[in-house]
Order: C-alpha cells, then structure tokens, then sequence
C-alpha cells in the first residue's frame, strides 16, 4: 500500500502530526476510534471525507511504526 497517497505530515496542520490527506483528522484519531469500538462504517458515516481505503492507510502507517517505538515488554 503506498500510503503516502492518503496521509501527509505538514507541519502547519495538527502540529505536524500524520493526518489524512485534504482533512485534519490525524491517523490518531482514527485509530482511537477504532479502539473505541466504532467500526469503518461508522467513522464513514460520521466523516463522509474518510472512505475504507483512507482508514486501511491508518492501519498500515501505524502498523508499519509499531517496530521503531522501542516499547520494552
């Protein structure tokens, strides 16, 4: 998945922090959601701006971190 079609980091939108390309809703957001319980379905009808492709971008740009937070067990 090439991810940078959907998420951009711009320093002068949500302080930088990765968001969906042509909104502010950061990939945090819709991750918190989805910790949340709210499904793809529902985080579309409430953001009609946001399509599956866009939250799957979120998974996998987050999935793709998960290895460099150096998080000890």
């Amino acid at each position: 998945m090439k991810i940078s079609k959907y998420i951009e980091i711009d320093s002068e939108k949500r302080f930088g922090k990765p968001i969906i390309k042509g909104t502010r809703i950061s990939v945090s957001d819709v991750l918190n959601w989805l910790a949340n319980g709210m499904t793809k379905a529902e985080i579309i009808e409430d953001f009609p701006e946001l399509n599956e492709e866009k939250i799957n971008a979120c998974l996998f740009f987050a999935s793709t971190r998960e290895g460099h937070l150096g998080i000890a067990s």
